[in-house]
């Protein structure tokens, strides 16, 4: 990444990434010692401990804050959809949109479940993406100010989730996936919403064309973005990324999403240690996709819904850990006997 001005609009990007804070010790100890006194044998509440932790590290804080989560649906249109890689029409992007504003979708139920937020961005469904076999999708100003748009998503909360919707995307996380780290395009792509064997066969070859179109460009992880990407990822690897800015620690949802911070950890190895993978897609390439960013997802329930369903199944978990290290009380307040030493 080069640290030289050159006036371009991702340079506000690269610039932001240059001094990134990171994770605090002291409220880490904190976090320890009280665990260490609370009404349980060492260890016996397992990754929920470390989770108390995780937050306590990014959120700079002790006791660990779990009251506003918010899940951020970013909602997006693809040019690439032209090439026949989806099993729905474009409008059904729109219509969703309407059907999260509505209550209707699967990710309202789950915030209504856990107590979360929900904010839902729809990012010029208008006017889809150019198509990534034959052209980039963004320029660099578009990708960049949807980036900058991307941030707002950080307002108000303690955590953040960020998902998203949009007719096609699967196709160009692929890509993403495939420009970021190589392979074969069928290593990358998947059913998505449901396409048979020869829409898949379409995926793969929109996948294989569009890298092969932007091969010379790859070498940068932006724009990797801005040429193979889309609004609402564009807009997701921003929430990220001002997130890690602001101290919000965030849970990922699937796929999409994760391609999406996949460029920010192409950027800069550290950009994502604030970041949790909520859970593991049934869509194949997302394990993959976790183990080259050294990501544990923390439910595999064989989802692959998108709109930020499997972060915010995940934020039920993550709520209940702070809660637990919270309220729980301590050997002394309780009056239980502690392990002799």
């Amino acid at each position: 990444m080069t640290n030289v001005s050159t006036g371009l609009p991702f340079d506000d990007i690269r610039n932001l990434l240059k001094d990134l804070p990171g994770p605090d010790p002291e409220a880490v100890e904190k976090a320890r010692a009280r665990e260490a006194q609370l009404t349980k044998p060492p260890g016996a509440l397992g990754r929920l401990e470390a989770l108390s932790q995780w937050l306590c590290a990014w959120q700079a804080h002790h006791p660990p804050k779990a009251e506003r989560i918010v899940v951020a649906v970013f909602a997006g249109n693809h040019g690439v959809v032209a090439q026949g890689v989806a099993a729905y029409p474009q409008e059904v992007t729109r219509q969703m949109v309407a059907n999260f504003q509505n209550d209707g979708a699967a990710v309202n139920q789950i915030c209504k479940s856990f107590g979360l937020g929900l904010k839902v961005f729809e990012l010029a469904l208008e006017k889809p993406t150019r198509d990534i076999t034959v052209d980039a999708a963004l320029e660099e100003a578009e990708c960049a100010a949807t980036m900058a748009y991307g941030m707002e998503a950080t307002e108000g909360c303690d955590i953040l989730c960020i998902g998203e919707m949009g007719i096609g995307n699967t196709t160009v996380a692929a890509a993403i996936a495939h420009g970021l780290f190589g392979g074969e395009a069928e290593d990358w792509v998947g059913p998505g919403t449901g396409v048979d064997a020869a829409g898949l066969a379409r995926k793969a070859d929109a996948v294989r064309r569009a890298v092969e179109r932007h091969r010379d460009h790859l070498h940068d992880p932006l724009e990797v973005l801005r040429r193979l990407g889309g609004r609402e990822l564009a807009a997701m690897a921003g929430a990220v990324l001002a997130a890690r800015l602001q101290r919000i620690p965030v849970i990922i949802d699937g796929y999409v999403a994760t391609a999406a911070a996949a460029v920010l950890k192409a950027l800069r190895p550290d950009a994502l240690d604030h970041c949790l993978a909520g859970h593991l897609s049934a869509e194949p390439a997302h394990r993959r996709l976790l183990a080259r960013l050294e990501m544990a997802p923390l439910l595999d329930l064989g989802m692959r819904l998108g709109e930020g369903s499997g972060a915010a199944m995940a934020a039920g978990i993550v709520k209940a850990a702070a809660d637990l290290h919270n309220g729980m009380a301590t050997f002394q307040s309780a009056g239980v006997s502690n392990k002799e030493a």
